[in-house]
Parts: structure tokens; C-alpha cells; sequence
């Protein structure tokens, strides 16, 4: 390999050292693999788990931020029904200033006017399109954009913004919402630099149960 070919190969403009996406276990998939999510792994391991490309999902969350940095933050639902995701979607919530629903996702919420916590939103996010179906179905039937952390075997077919990611781990959910908190404040404007993000990934993660 020539000295050139060594340095486009080393990317330097991550969001976060690659150490702290891999040390979060943000790139540890799942034994199954999507056709849908093939494009994001980057290799498959020897004991059969599919890795994820953590400079796929760098760029993801670029693009998802800067997508949800446009709407007024109380139109933006952030959605999680796994348990390790309830934690980080609440403090990415309350970041950003917008609504969670955190725990079983009440039938209706977004289509019932009569449901006592009924919603419009103008956007959704959700940890993992097949725990949060739910909230996915009613949001397709809105109509409004679907931002979604997806596994290795996620289906992503109904998914407008694609976060490739770990979307079972503790600490890796911690890392992809706290670095989605701090981007959206960036693109927003409201933090002048990423450096000024005064909450750590620790601060995001669910206690273990």
C-alpha cells in the first residue's frame, strides 16, 4: 500500500475517537443479517456475529442530526421500548427539548385524539423498528419521517433515516443518543462547539438490570 493509499484510509473527522464507538460496543451486531442492513457490516466474525461499519454510522448520525435539527424540537417523539434504551431516549428528549415515550407504547397515541397522551408529531425516533412496531406503524400511517436505530437484522424498508448501531447494548445505546444530543445542538446552533456538551455518555446509560 502506497503512503497516499495509507492516508485516505485512515479517517480522522470521526465525531468521537473510533475507540469510543467500538470500546461502546456500537458496532456489535447481531448473528443475523438483514438484506436490508447489508450495505452497513463490515465484516462477519469468527463466532458468526455481524460487525457494523462504525464510519457508516458516524456519518448516520451526521445526517440524522443535522434532518432533525430543522423541525421544532416539541414536533420531534423519540420513542424506546427496549429497557436499555429508555434511559438514553429520555436524557436525547430532554436534551433537545422534545417529547419521549419510554417504556410500552400506548396504541393510538399518535392516531386517536381521544387517547389521553395523544401526539402529533412531525418527525419519529425509534431505538429499534421491531420492539417500537407500534409507534412505527401509526407514524407510517401519518406519514411523517421515521429516524431508527436498525441492528444487523433490522428490516428498514419502513425507515426514512437509517442509524446503524447496537441497538441492544446499554453503553452503545448511550453512546449513539448522548453523540446524537450533542450534534443536533450543534447543527441547531445552540452549542457553538461539540467541546461545550456538558453531559458524558455515563450520563445517558441505564443502570444494569
Amino acid at each position: 500500500m502506497s503512503d497516499e493509499e495509507t492516508i485516505t484510509t485512515v479517517n480522522t473527522d470521526l465525531l468521537v475517537a473510533e475507540d469510543t464507538y467500538l470500546t461502546s460496543g456500537v458496532h456489535i451486531g447481531t448473528q443475523q443479517k438483514s438484506a436490508d442492513m447489508k450495505d452497513f457490516i463490515y465484516k462477519v466474525r469468527q463466532d458468526g456475529l455481524y460487525v457494523l461499519d462504525v464510519k457508516k454510522t458516524d456519518e448516520r448520525i451526521r445526517a440524522a442530526a443535522a434532518f432533525l435539527a430543522r423541525y421544532d424540537p416539541r414536533r420531534v417523539l423519540v420513542v424506546s421500548a427496549r429497557q436499555y434504551g429508555q434511559k438514553p431516549a429520555r436524557e436525547f428528549s430532554k436534551a433537545i427539548g422534545a417529547p419521549s415515550f419510554a417504556g410500552r407504547f400506548v396504541p393510538g397515541t399518535l392516531t386517536n385524539p381521544a387517547n389521553p397522551g395523544f401526539i402529533e408529531p412531525e418527525v419519529l425516533v425509534v431505538t429499534d423498528p421491531a420492539a417500537d412496531k407500534q409507534a412505527l406503524n401509526e407514524a407510517l400511517n401519518l406519514g411523517i419521517p421515521i429516524v431508527a436505530m436498525c441492528d444487523a437484522n433490522n428490516e428498514t424498508r419502513n425507515v426514512d433515516l437509517v442509524i446503524p448501531t447496537n441497538n441492544k447494548g446499554r453503553r452503545a445505546l448511550a453512546c449513539i443518543y448522548w453523540l446524537l444530543s450533542r450534534e443536533v445542538l450543534v447543527a441547531r446552533g445552540d452549542l457553538k462547539d461539540p467541546a461545550d456538551f456538558n453531559m458524558e455518555i455515563e450520563d445517558f446509560e441505564a443502570k444494569l438490570v
